[in-house]
Parts: structure tokens; C-alpha cells; sequence
């Protein structure tokens, strides 16, 4: 159940937060990428080593949005996908939930954001081919070809396999499925 006035984006800013305390509980210091300065992020927060990154969420203070893909497919999105892409800058994030593990997709940099809507248009036009409900993917499991993605319609979390239709429905909206995560961040 979800509180009122509980907002994609400050469920999101929680979650990620606590991912990164856990982390650093268990691993001492953040979380770490390999360095690319053709793909830089400001998530980065200084080299751990020659060829590593140390990393952390960044809020987006900017003006991402979706009116682009919108007008291109002539409909709009949910707003808790536009909430939920458009709050933080992050690596992929692990977590697990009542059903499994599971990575959220974050955009790492503003090109990253630009690569995810390319992708949702072919996710969505795939899903307008087939005759389906639009969905909007938001994670990966841990299963090959299974995506975690909200039903555009309804704003409900289903999971789902890449070209088929939504099997499993995992909570009422975003809010409450994001609520619902633990992070993971086990010992190497």
C-alpha cells in the first residue's frame, strides 16, 4: 500500500540511497564501473584504480523528457516511466524483490537517456506490431528475456517476456513495486 503523496521520484531517490549505503555497509566504499572517457557520467566520483570509477546515483537537475518519443508515436506515456527515467542519472542497480532478482535501467548520462528512448520506441512499436498493450520496460531479471515493465495503460508493474504478453502482474504501480525492493549488494 502506498502513501499518499508518495512520488515515483522520491521512492526512487530512497531507494537508491539505501543501495548505496548498503553497499558501502558491506564493501566499504561505493560501487565501482569501469572507466570510460568516451562514456563519461556525473554519477563518477574519482578513480578507484587505473581502469575503475568509483560511482553513486545523481539526481538529474535538468530538462529530460519524453515529448520527443511522444510525438513520434502519437500517444503519451505513463507518467510514472517519464518520473522514473528522468529522476536519477545511475549505473544499473541490483535488487531483489518476493519474485527474484532483478537490475533496474538507469540512464548513466544524458546520450545514455537519448539510447534508452530509441529503445523504448522499438520496444513500443514491437508492441504495437504484435497487437499488445503498450508496455514500458524499466528492469531485467535474471532470467533470460524477461522484463519487469508497467502497463502504459494502468501504471501496473508486470513481468513479462520480450514479444509476449505480460504474465505476472508484481504490484498495483511503481511506487509500491520500488517500495517493495531490497537492494543487493552481496560480498565478493
Amino acid at each position: 500500500m502506498t502513501l499518499p503523496n508518495t512520488s515515483v521520484k522520491n521512492t526512487l531517490l530512497a531507494f537508491t540511497t539505501s543501495y548505496i549505503e548498503k553497499y558501502h555497509e558491506v564493501h566499504h566504499q561505493l560501487p565501482v564501473v569501469v572507466s570510460d572517457k568516451d562514456w563519461i557520467s556525473p554519477c563518477e566520483q574519482g578513480q578507484s584504480n587505473e581502469e575503475e570509477s568509483y560511482w553513486k546515483p545523481i539526481k538529474i537537475d535538468g530538462d529530460l523528457n519524453f515529448e520527443n518519443v511522444e510525438k513520434a508515436l502519437e500517444f503519451s506515456l505513463h507518467q510514472d516511466i517519464k518520473d522514473y527515467f528522468t529522476c536519477v542519472y545511475s549505473e544499473s542497480i541490483e535488487a531483489e524483490s518476493e519474485d527474484g532478482k532483478l537490475s533496474l535501467l538507469l540512464p548513466w548520462n544524458k546520450d545514455d537517456f537519448e539510447r534508452l528512448q530509441q529503445n523504448l520506441i522499438g520496444h513500443i512499436m514491437m508492441k504495437q506490431k504484435l497487437k499488445q498493450n503498450i508496455t514500458i520496460f524499466f528492469a531485467v531479471t535474471d532470467e533470460d528475456d524477461m522484463i519487469i515493465s508497467i502497463d502504459n495503460e494502468t501504471g501496473a508493474v508486470w513481468v513479462e517476456q520480450v514479444g509476449c504478453l505480460p504474465h505476472k502482474k508484481l504490484a498495483n504501480n511503481l511506487v509500491e513495486f520500488i517500495a517493495g525492493l531490497t537492494p543487493s549488494v552481496h560480498a565478493s
